[in-house]
């Protein structure tokens, strides 16, 4: 028990009382699941690596006890999934990489300039603890100031759910755009900069380059009705995108599971055949952006592959 405690001390500010209340239900419920809480943290303590890690984003001790990630997880998949994508990190990539990012420092992938008065938006990865419910990482715009503009949240793991074949996978668990006030005009902007691509089209494009240069076979992704919450159903908390609407648009599929979407590993892009003679132009400029977008994601985690990867 007292383990569970200094673990608890770590992850929750016990002078703010809502935090103390999760302190306590965090405790309980670590009780409730002895063995498989004392495996995580023996995983977690089995290298200096991942108990730096664990020190670094201590939530991960948090989020095996608490219904997040997908709705209906069980606690032995929410802490197998989270041991899965340590052991998968750790194997591809460095010990900079993973202490940067688990470590609350967000490793920039690719860098572009919209117009005089917006700047520069930048795209990163990172793992920040408000991003812990649907994910363990996620790919985020960012305006100067560190202001989200979209993200996707997501997490690492072996195919255990859908097809049963272990197969490593990224699995999405939310896509969340702008929360400011001028929300629309901002995506309108962005949309406009980046040559009638949408936004949320473009986050989505960067996380499958991420998937494909961490070396996964498959994406999938969360539905409405595999949404951790399932809040969906309440009229005043209704998700801003329909996530099974828009992930059929992209060329994803149902399966079998209805909490998930497989989505393609890469976006298929139209043949200047598909392309109408007067629009030829501005998609060729789109193509040259997110190619430049690819290459820069590319480079930039190659920076942090370890010499020797493990299947």
């Amino acid at each position: 028990m007292s383990n569970f405690i200094e673990l608890g001390k770590k992850i929750y500010d016990l002078q703010n009382p809502r935090e103390a209340h999760r302190f306590a239900v965090f405790v309980a419920r670590c009780l409730l699941h002895p063995q498989r809480m004392s495996r995580l943290e023996k995983f977690f303590g089995q290298s200096e690596l991942l108990r730096q890690v664990a020190q670094g984003y201590p939530f991960v001790f948090e989020q095996a006890t608490r219904a997040f990630f997908y709705w209906r997880s069980t606690f032995e998949e929410r802490a197998r999934l989270i041991e899965d994508n340590m052991k998968f990190l750790t194997a591809r990539f460095n010990d900079d990489f993973m202490l940067k990012l688990y470590g609350d420092k967000k490793i920039e992938l690719w860098r572009m300039t919209l117009d005089d008065t917006l700047g520069e938006m930048n795209l990163v990865l990172c793992a920040e603890s408000g991003q812990r419910k649907e994910g363990l990482a996620a790919v985020m715009f960012n305006l100067p100031g560190e202001v989200p503009v979209y993200q996707i949240l997501f997490w690492i793991a072996r195919d255990e759910l859908i097809n049963r074949d272990g197969a490593w996978s990224m699995w999405i668990g939310a896509m969340q755009g702008p929360n400011v006030d001028d929300a629309k005009d901002l995506v309108k902007r962005i949309t406009k900069r980046c040559h009638a691509y949408r936004t949320k089209n473009l986050i989505l494009y960067a996380a499958q380059s991420v998937a494909r240069n961490f070396g996964v076979e498959k994406i999938f992704a969360v539905t409405n009705a595999g949404y951790y919450a399932n809040n969906h159903v309440r009229s005043d908390r209704k998700l801003k995108t329909s996530f099974g609407d828009f992930w059929s648009e992209v060329g994803g599929i149902e399966t079998h599971d209805a909490r998930f979407f497989e989505l393609p590993l890469t976006e298929t892009r139209k043949t200047v055949e598909e392309i109408p003679s007067h629009k030829r132009a501005q998609y060729r400029r789109r193509f040259a952006l997110l190619d430049d977008l690819d290459a820069s994601i590319a480079a930039t985690l190659r920076t942090f592959k370890r010499a020797e990867v493990s299947a």
